[in-house]
């Protein structure tokens, strides 16, 4: 028996890494001969780094400014000329080294992820994989093109400052020192939202507050937003008010300006870097899983992703998650035949949390002796 092994992050508990090995652990108990391929997977936010790693990407750090100047250590990887990078690493609300509130979400900027875009180009790469999810900005992108050369300006020729809030004061674009290697670079955007740039809807309403905006600091931003639209529309002819220009605080919007970057599902992008496909073709058994199986997984979250694929090629699949709040019948339609929570072995959800592992290992090990 060949059982591929593909869960998602158990978000604060276990990495996906570390859930692929413990539903192993539980695969092999009741299978001692099978073989078990581990492939982490993600849906192209936080986790991302982490399965192209697991894939066989080389990981790399480098020191760049964060998301509040300081500086911060960054992870990335590269296998050949394609990079991956995610923007949390760099400028995520983890690199803030405090709670966020709206003094902080108001100055976070992108600068650092625009570092690691560089550090990628001098590394030889030409295709780059951005993963969004966990920033800590709403900046449109502006303080990663900053890193890349661009410079924006006041009406009296002045270089703004760095961070969302100081965006209502762009009158121009410099891009005379703009990396030309940016023109020449394939930018695949991992977006699973269709939020846009600017509006109730966009980047600042919408993700604002998760980051400590209040409602002032939240028209703030998104005031600075619209006139960063219409900068870049003025330069560049392009209108980057579009579903998904809003994701990771408008991240994807300066770089739809200056490059000919695309927005793409994030789980399909990673289901690419992985070679799920591949390893799909010999598998017997799938097993994936995340921290909730809930309304939000079937909207087409990694693991029913995975699950829909599996089950078009009529191999079956079986889900251990945190939680489960969806309905048996809900994830019968998307291939799972058997499903675990680990809230139901455990004595409380707090120790479901810190003993994640233990009762991962045995939800996978019961769901298959029943099976």
């Amino acid at each position: 028996m060949r059982i591929l092994i593909a869960p998602d992050k158990f978000k604060g508990s276990l990495t996906a890494a570390q859930a692929a090995v413990a539903m192993a652990e539980g695969a092999l108990a009741i299978y001692p001969d099978a073989e078990a391929v581990q492939a982490p997977i993600a849906d192209g936010g936080e986790g991302t780094l982490e399965a192209a790693v697991a894939a066989g990407f080389e990981e790399r750090i480098r020191a760049v400014t964060g998301p509040l100047i300081k500086p911060v250590g960054a992870a990335w990887a590269l296998r050949g000329t394609t990079a991956v990078i995610e923007t949390a690493q760099s400028s995520g609300l983890a690199a803030l080294g405090s709670e966020p509130d709206a003094e902080t979400a108001g100055r976070a900027h992108s600068y650092g992820a625009g570092q690691l875009i560089a550090a990628a180009l001098d590394a030889g790469a030409r295709e780059i994989v951005l993963g969004l999810g966990g920033s800590a900005m709403t900046d449109g992108g502006s303080g990663a093109l900053r890193a890349l050369g661009l410079r924006p300006l006041d009406a009296h020729g002045n270089v703004v400052p760095l961070g969302g809030a100081a965006l209502a004061e762009v009158a121009a674009v410099d891009v005379s020192a703009l990396d030309p290697r940016l023109a020449a670079a394939r930018l695949r955007i991992a977006v699973d939202v269709r939020n846009p740039l600017v509006g109730p809807d966009g980047a600042a309403h919408i993700f604002g507050p998760q980051k400590g905006a209040d409602q002032e600091t939240v028209e703030r931003l998104d005031a600075g937003l619209r006139t960063w639209a219409k900068v870049l529309a003025e330069a560049t002819g392009r209108d980057v008010d579009v579903p998904g220009a809003g994701a990771a605080g408008g991240f994807p919007a300066g770089f739809l300006a200056f490059t000919d970057a695309t927005l793409e599902s994030g789980f399909a992008l990673v289901a690419e870097m992985v070679g799920l496909e591949d390893r799909l073709a010999g598998a017997d058994l799938v097993i994936t899983g995340e921290g909730s199986l809930d309304g939000q997984s079937l909207t087409g979250k990694a693991p029913i992703a995975l699950a829909d694929r599996a089950r078009d090629r009529g191999i079956p699949v079986v889900a251990v998650a945190g939680q489960i709040l969806a309905e048996p019948e809900e994830l019968a339609e998307h291939g799972i035949e058997a499903a675990g929570a680990l809230v139901d072995l455990a004595p409380t959800p707090a120790d479901a949390i810190v003993h994640a592992a233990e009762y991962v290992r045995r939800a996978v090990a019961e769901l298959l002796a029943g099976a």
